[in-house]
């Protein structure tokens, strides 16, 4: 029998070993030399190549080579304790560590924090795209992400210990706006993962949850002239795959090692779901009552900012419970939930099958998600949070001795327009109860997570405000706003006590104006009826005005306008608003599915022209659809008025932020 990480497949007469790349495990990793620069897949257990890594662990061990590696990685591939890179933790082994993403992977933590080694945290959406600049033969990649954080080299360039000198990371100016320059390198091998090989090495990824960046990977380490590795599982004939199913093509491919199944496993969780990959639907789960502890409080309250009809990120731990609140509240299928490592739809997974989903509409390569992201594509994200502090940054990355790296939290919280970080309001041994719809806290948490100053920016509070972001912070017992003048608490949870449960667990006073009680239905058993509450939302939870800005925000997603009624009522609240001020102000309207019926289409567009010219400076639309752009373009241009209408809500914003800007100019 071949031993463990050595099984190859035999076909009549065996393998022609020099007309086919399929090798074992120690084959191919004794082709690694000491000092080689070596990148991985893999998103925490979603294509993470084990038994290529544990035979690397293995010659290491038995041989003290290869030495002084640099190990390259955006998303971790570890399980949090023994498994993936974890392996690879020795002493003698690394020299370097370049990842997006650390909290699966504590034994090479540990070697940061004792300064064992170099280490740098960049985001996982950076090391993304950076794997492809090297593949194009790129000396850089340029990109606004992580300025204002501590990957900003005015705030430590994201390195991790004093033993980390050379600078990766410089800003740079170009046409009067900073930007952030990351300094592409070699990499000598890069070990993969798919599903099946042939002889050549053309590899398929038919049973994979993510194909993250193989593609990338592999091309950067030839344009690197290096080597690279893919594990699989299973072997196939010469000239059978199908060509539309190769992710890898066998011309970049070097070795191909095929895995035992017990290191091939789909997630770290789960040995294979073909729902994971697409292969088959699976039928959805009832959705089972929640248990009312603080966890559900808090995806509860967060779920009220979903926006119906968008696209959506959810972070690990907490924010993931969102999706199971939207199951429960039969609105699962009016948002879109998406994961950085490339699922689009269905059903987002957490704790060691996260970024895996369960039916996903598509999924596409990890660095075409973080196209996605970075370009504003997001309507909502969700994050936990770890650390808050007065001027609004937040922590998620380093606190309380627990590192666990920026993953992909900076490139999503710097680019999308509506924020909410979601945590326990203190941490270490919190405590609650909830009885007869009002919220106990029976113990407080060892440490407070609402500081003067937080020990990591992750999310500068700063940059969110020149951005114009609209961020919450959602605990259990209450809810803050992010404003110019800092954090203001705007809802408290029924039976808290603002001063002893609040004021007096913060490390800073909080703006205080009139804050409201958090919906009551949160804290009562049972479905909340948000479906109801969302899709049937009253005008007057429709309208937000901006006082700094000058500016309404109209959410008329999904407003239906079937009768005389419906646009009267927009018509009134609107005008309503313009006697209330006695000035005109701005105006961001939210198109997003409205249903206008045709009878009412003229009435609408005539009541819509003549608020504008009354009771508007300025005005953008916005609408995800072409179609509706396309309508309302055409309707109120038919009636003399400009249109500007936009697909996204921040280009929106622009307009009539940079429109009011220059018109206060040139009155000044």
């Amino acid at each position: 029998m071949p031993e463990r990480h050595q099984i190859a497949f035999y076909g009549k007469g065996g393998i022609d070993k020099s007309t086919t790349k399929i090798v074992s495990g120690a084959e191919a990793v004794a082709m690694i030399r000491s000092g080689d620069t070596v990148a991985f897949s893999g998103f925490v257990g979603i294509g993470t190549p084990e038994a290529v890594i544990w035979a690397l662990e293995k010659r290491f061990l038995e041989t003290g080579e290869p030495s002084n590696l640099t190990l390259v990685f955006a998303a971790a591939p570890g399980d949090g304790k023994d498994k993936g890179l974890n392996r690879l933790a020795h002493d003698g082994l690394v020299k370097r560590l370049v990842g997006g993403h650390f909290k699966p992977v504590p034994k090479l933590a540990q070697l940061v924090a004792s300064g064992e080694c170099e280490a740098y945290n960049l985001p996982l959406g950076v090391m993304s795209h950076l794997y492809r600049e090297i593949a194009g033969g790129k000396p850089w990649l340029i990109s606004k992400v992580g300025l204002g954080t501590f990957v900003d080299p005015r705030n430590g360039g994201g390195k991790l210990n004093s033993n980390t000198t050379e600078d990766l990371v410089e800003m740079v100016e170009f046409r009067g706006e900073e930007w952030l320059l990351y300094k592409a390198f070699p990499i000598d091998v890069v070990i993969l993962r798919g599903t099946t090989a042939d002889p050549s090495g053309n590899v398929t990824m038919e049973k994979e949850a993510a194909t993250l960046d193989n593609l990338q990977l592999a091309m950067a380490a030839k344009a690197s002239g290096g080597i690279v590795i893919v594990q699989v599982e299973h072997i196939a004939a010469a000239g059978s795959l199908k060509s539309r199913d190769v992710k890898i093509p066998g011309h970049l491919v070097d070795y191909v090692v095929v895995a035992a199944p017990e290191d091939h496993m789909q997630t770290y969780a789960t040995y294979y779901n073909g729902a994971f990959s697409g292969e088959f639907r699976a039928t959805p789960d009832r959705a089972a009552s929640m248990k009312l502890d603080a966890r559900t409080i808090i995806a509860r309250r967060a779920a009220f900012e979903l926006p119906m009809g968008g696209v959506v990120n959810l972070g690990i731990g907490i924010p993931a419970g969102i999706a199971a609140v939207a199951n429960e509240e039969n609105i699962a299928n009016f948002v879109t939930l998406t994961t950085e490592a490339g699922s689009i739809g269905g059903v987002p997974q957490g704790d060691l099958d996260f970024g895996a989903a369960m039916n996903a509409e598509s999924i596409i390569d990890q660095n075409q998600m973080f196209d996605l992201i970075d370009s504003r594509w997001l309507n909502f994200a969700c994050l936990g949070f770890g650390q808050a502090d007065k001027r609004g940054n937040i922590n998620a990355s380093n606190f309380g001795g627990i590192f666990a790296g920026a993953g992909g939290f900076i490139n999503i919280s710097q680019n999308t327009d509506r924020l909410v970080f979601c945590g326990m309001f203190t941490a270490d041994g919190l405590r609650t109860e909830v009885k007869d719809g009002k919220l106990a806290i029976l113990q407080e948490g060892r440490h407070m997570k609402f500081v003067e100053e937080v020990e990591q920016i992750t999310f500068s509070g700063e940059y969110a405000r020149e951005r114009h972001q609209r961020v919450l912070a959602v605990t259990e017992r209450c809810v803050f706003s992010l404003t110019p003048e800092g954090w203001e608490l705007i809802e408290v949870a029924p039976g808290i006590d603002i001063e002893r449960d609040i004021l007096a667990q913060m490390k800073f006073l909080p703006i205080i104006r009139t804050p409201r009680e958090m919906e009551a239905a949160i804290f009562n058993e049972g479905p909340m009826g948000l479906d109801r509450l969302l899709l049937e939302r009253p005008l007057s939870e429709r309208m937000e005005f901006d006082a700094e800005r000058n500016t309404l925000f109209l959410n008329l997603e999904r407003y239906n306008v079937h009768t005389s009624a419906d646009v009267e009522a927009v018509h009134e609240a609107v005008v309503a608003l313009n006697e209330k001020l006695g000035r005109r102000f701005s105006a961001v309207i939210n198109y997003e599915a409205v249903d206008i019926a045709s009878d009412f289409s003229d009435a609408w567009f005539a009541m819509a022209a003549e608020v504008e010219r009354r009771c508007y400076d300025y005005v953008a639309r916005y609408a995800t659809r072409a179609f509706l752009r396309r309508k309302l373009e055409a309707a109120l241009t038919e009636r003399g008025v400009d249109p500007h209408v936009f697909e996204r809500q921040h280009e929106a914003v622009a307009y009539v932020l940079d429109a009011a800007g220059k018109d206060s100019i040139r009155r000044s």
